[in-house]
């Protein structure tokens, strides 16, 4: 019994030491990393005290529901009807779009696999308070499908959290206001790049509350499960990474060999970026230093400028690959069977959904939240996801920045520029 409490004791000394360190240097990610930890060894500690904490969990999971249905129409919006210059910059602009569709497809498909061969989610066991949100899905007939696609009510769909009516609305609007003169498109797209920056600000205010809200989380899950969470955690969180590796290695590594991309040299050029990207779990931190490093490499300031900007929107490799994840290890937790007609309608609402929300803090579990109703996924399982959030973004950042880098490189040798490193033979 001494030995046990000598060793809790220990435990909060050092937790206590981490929160100091957190504390010194104003770091949401170290505040939000000691949050792990004080809930898992509050809900290991004090059980029945840990699960009322689940109140500031749910209070952040509102806020950010609350934000879906209005970041996405403006960010579609936005990228629809205020990128016409794409046609302006011509070949470029298709090229850029074809790769990063064809990339991020890859890598949802690979995230696709990898969860259903890991399983990671099966044999979680909720309390029965979670237990009665879990229900399955009806199966529904492909023409229900088809149809339950687009909006008849715009209001309902946000209401009911149908997320690609919401996509489909916001795409058809972008479309519709691309086509519209000038004079009269101009207010109504400076009202989405308004709704999409103030949408940004109030995620971000929400973040704020990340360390408190990741706190909750896992005590209410370590207190309510007990410890043998841990081990699906593990597995998804193995899982991700190793996905993530496979996905460097079968994608786009071969991508860079075919390219002519000397990987030693390149690799040397984007460590400090991706290095950035993991340690801060954020894109847009990594975002000057590689536009800094590509430009060094010898590509052209206009390839750079156009590519690294627009991939954060639509090459988002590992948030493809965490996305795909994440949203079939809840429907195991759950114990939902998910059909394979079921996972390639919730694959494409993911490819349409997450366009856009690069910009905002925790984008992907943004995403995940907005398209799990849609299938009737509970809310409950996510909880798992957000108490690990943190470790899981920051590889999912990292690669989205090593991808982004390469597509760089891709794009500029597509268009046959004259790039000294491209044109260098490998080296010795």
């Amino acid at each position: 019994m001494y030995g046990r409490e000598l060793l809790s004791g220990c435990r909060w000394l050092l937790i206590a030491l981490f929160l100091l360190y957190a504390a010194k240097r104003r770091s949401l990610t170290a505040l939000t990393l000691v949050g792990i930890v004080a809930g898992a060894e509050v809900g290991h500690d004090w059980p029945k005290v840990a699960i009322a904490f689940q109140v500031f969990a749910s209070i952040f999971l509102r806020l950010i529901k609350a934000i879906i249905a209005p970041l996405l129409f403006g960010t579609l919006v936005v990228g629809i009807a205020g990128h016409a210059d794409v046609k302006k910059v011509g070949r470029m602009g298709v090229k850029a779009l074809i790769y990063f569709e064809i990339v991020s497809t890859l890598a949802m498909i690979m995230g696709l696999v990898a969860i259903n061969v890991s399983r990671a989610g099966v044999g979680v066991h909720f309390p029965s308070a979670v237990s009665k949100e879990i229900s399955s899905p009806r199966l529904r007939s492909p023409g229900e499908l088809l149809v339950d696609i687009f909006p008849e009510n715009i209001a309902k769909s946000i209401a009911e959290d149908q997320i690609l009516q919401v996509v489909v609305f916001s795409i058809l609007f972008g479309v519709a206001l691309a086509l519209v003169p000038e004079t009269k498109r101009g207010p109504m797209l400076a009202f989405a790049e308004s709704l999409t920056e103030t949408m940004m600000k109030f995620t971000n205010l929400i973040m704020l509350l990340a360390p408190v809200a990741v706190f909750g989380a896992m005590a209410y899950t370590v207190g309510s499960m007990g410890t043998s969470v841990v081990i699906p955690l593990t597995r998804l969180l193995a899982t991700m990474y190793v996905t993530l590796i496979g996905f460097t290695a079968i994608v786009l590594l071969p991508i860079a060999i075919l390219v002519g991309v000397p990987v030693r040299r390149f690799v040397a050029a984007v460590a400090e970026p991706v290095s950035i990207a993991f340690a801060t779990a954020s894109s847009e931190a990594a975002l000057p230093r590689a536009i800094e490093q590509m430009e060094k490499l010898g590509v052209a300031r206009e390839t750079v400028a156009f590519v690294l900007p627009t991939g954060y929107s639509f090459n988002l490799d590992g948030s493809s690959v965490y996305q795909a994840l994440a949203l079939v290890f809840v429907a195991q937790a759950a114990g939902i069977h998910l059909s394979i007609g079921q996972q390639t309608l919730m694959f494409l609402t993911l490819l349409a959904s997450s366009k856009g929300t690069a910009g905002v803090a925790r984008a992907s579990l943004v995403v995940v939240l907005g398209v799990a109703p849609s299938f009737g996924l509970p809310s409950g399982p996510i909880l798992l996801l957000f108490g690990i959030d943190q470790l899981m973004d920051m590889g999912r950042t990292a690669i989205n920045v090593l991808g982004n880098c390469l597509a760089t490189m891709v794009i500029a040798r597509w268009e046959g520029e004259t790039v000294p490193f491209l044109a260098e033979l490998p080296e010795s």
